[in-house]
């Protein structure tokens, strides 16, 4: 098979075990054939071999994200934005036009009010100082129920979150000045001269759980919109250099069926391993047994699947509050979340089922602090060594607990965007001064030799803001350090961004680096991450991205 591209002239970063830097890597079909100098390279053009002159730029191996949540990034874009709105008056001319298409009584659900990523601007973007209410939206809506969806609590971190009906989509919910909160953290405001529902709700979790309770009979996302979503979501984390995804947090049955769809269409730009997120919340005593027994031949292990779309291991978390109870009244509606809120069961149902997974060799993945006390209990009855069970999202971590992961031989991914940018300062205040090293300890993780991966979490999409937390050990609060000697150098920085991610879906082997007869997933970045100002790490897009061989992503054509 002759040689299908050549890429010449730049600055290859292989990642292998020396961390060796080339000049020219060379592909045929989806593999590496040779890294190398470009004198070697060149050898191997032949008369259909297509050649791309780096002019110096820098090429790494295809960036793997550890903890993704891919799919969410395209669906920010199916709803009408609210986004650069200034005043009520500019929601309600968007929802006006929205509403042309529209056929009477039809609904009409919009992005939250404020602007991508964090909506951190809302409502103080508004001129009046306030969300619009029911009487707002009822002057452009009369006839059609509208309603104004809630953020990801995650994306702001501040809460409330704030969704918004107009008065026929409070009738058609069925809410009445006598309708009940369904919980403790969620308020229906109420007008407080008439005592009527202003059509505000707001919700102290950054899951919501008025979409699936109140206001249930607003429309979501269905399947085919979250398959036709994935394109989007495909070609933005390209446009990072992303060629792989570990989707850890699990993936509901919607989330499952798109990739399928998407795959079997032959669309796939990203490769993904997702995690089964499982409905589980009722399941106990002997059907445990024989429910892990018949997840074997398809969860265990590397799971099933190809080089593209891989299913392996599950998510699991313990949650019996009043709030998951309510999501789970979604059924397969699982909104932003993507993953199964049934995949979290009371404590004491939880760790029989992770013994049971132990014992067949089904990995688990967790991101909770409080899952290393229950993974500590189950390999006290079931070896967990050896299979990879997953530890994801460290907030802090003690030396004994850092010595209990190298143990169980866990592996981990970061969230370095919430516990070290957005809250390194209050994790600092929590843990005091003495304790400061304890906070998302990554350099001390990798001495003891622990797997880490580093991941966006989607907020925001690219890999390159997470390692400069990482690298930088800065928070948007100040420019004081935290934890600066937790700081990674830029190689491990990369090495976590690549043979990390690959680690976390037994897949080291066939990704992760620039070496022959591996897959041929590589990006052309617009700055090199191992010399440029640290500042401007952060800012790293691909000019191009290949996966397997192929061009997926050209900035110089893209719409990005």
């Amino acid at each position: 098979m002759m040689t299908s591209l050549v890429l010449h002239g730049g600055k290859i970063v292989t990642v292998d075990k020396s961390f060796s830097i080339e000049q020219a890597v060379a592909i045929t079909g989806d593999r590496i054939e040779m890294v190398g100098s470009d004198e070697a390279v060149k050898r191997l053009i032949g008369p259909a071999t297509k050649v791309i002159d780096l002019g110096g730029k820098t090429v790494v191996p295809g960036l793997i994200d550890g903890h993704a949540h891919m799919d969410r990034e395209g669906l920010k874009e199916v709803l009408p934005s609210l986004a650069g709105v200034t005043c009520i008056d500019d929601i309600l001319q968007i929802i006006e036009t929205e509403l042309k298409d529209k056929a009477p009584g039809e609904w009409l659900v919009t992005m939250p009010v404020g602007d991508l990523p964090d909506f951190n601007n809302a409502p103080g973007c508004l001129t009046e100082g306030r969300f619009p209410n029911r009487h707002d939206l009822d002057r452009v809506s009369p006839d059609n129920p509208v309603y104004i969806r809630s953020m990801w609590g995650y994306w702001r971190e501040q809460l409330p979150i704030v969704s918004i009906a107009n008065s026929e989509a409070l009738r058609r919910a069925g809410i009445s000045r006598d309708t009940p909160a369904p919980a403790p953290s969620v308020e229906i405001e109420h007008d407080a001269s008439t005592g009527e529902p202003t059509g505000l709700f707001y919700e102290s979790n950054k899951m919501p759980v008025v979409e699936f309770s109140l206001m249930a009979a607003a429309p979501s996302f269905n399947v085919d919109t979250r398959t036709e979503a994935l394109a989007r979501s495909m070609e933005i984390y390209n446009s990072f250099g992303s060629t792989s995804v570990f989707e850890g947090h699990g993936a509901a049955s919607d989330v499952m069926t798109a990739f399928q769809r998407f795959n079997g269409a032959g669309r796939q730009t990203v490769r993904a391993t997702l995690a089964f997120s499982p409905a589980w919340h009722d399941v106990s005593g002997s059907d445990i047994a024989d429910m892990m027994a018949s997840w074997v031949k398809w969860l265990s292990g590397q799971g099933i699947g190809d080089d593209w779309l891989r299913v392996q291991g599950f998510y699991s978390e313990a949650d019996n509050s009043i709030e998951n109870r309510l999501r789970l009244t979604g059924g397969s509606q699982t909104g932003w979340a993507g993953f199964n809120y049934g995949s979290a069961v009371p404590r004491d149902k939880l760790k029989p089922l992770l013994v049971e997974a132990a014992r067949n060799g089904i990995r688990t993945i967790a991101v909770h602090p409080y899952m290393l006390d229950i993974f500590r209990e189950v390999d006290k009855e079931a070896s967990i060594a050896g299979q990879r069970w997953v530890f994801g999202h460290i907030v802090s971590l003690t030396p004994d607990d850092i010595a209990a992961i190298r143990d169980l031989d866990l592996a981990v991914t970061t969230h370095t965007t919430g516990f070290l940018w957005k809250r390194g300062l209050q994790q600092l205040e929590r843990l005091g001064p003495k304790r400061e090293n304890e906070i998302v300890p990554i350099r001390s993780l990798l001495d003891a030799g622990v797997k880490v991966s580093l991941g966006t979490d989607n907020v925001p999409a690219t890999l390159f803001f997470s390692a400069w937390h990482a690298i930088a050990r800065r928070t948007r609060d100040t420019e004081r350090k935290i934890a600066s000697d937790q700081a990674l150098s830029r190689e491990q920085a990369l090495r976590c961004m690549t043979m990390g991610g690959a680690y976390l879906s037994f897949e080291e082997d066939i990704k992760g680096s620039l070496e022959p007869g591996k897959l041929a997933d590589l990006a052309v970045l617009s700055d090199d991450p191992l010399t440029c100002d640290e500042d401007d790490i952060a800012g790293i897009v691909a000019h191009v991205t290949i996966v397997g061989g192929q061009i997926v992503y050209d900035r110089s054509k893209s719409t990005l």
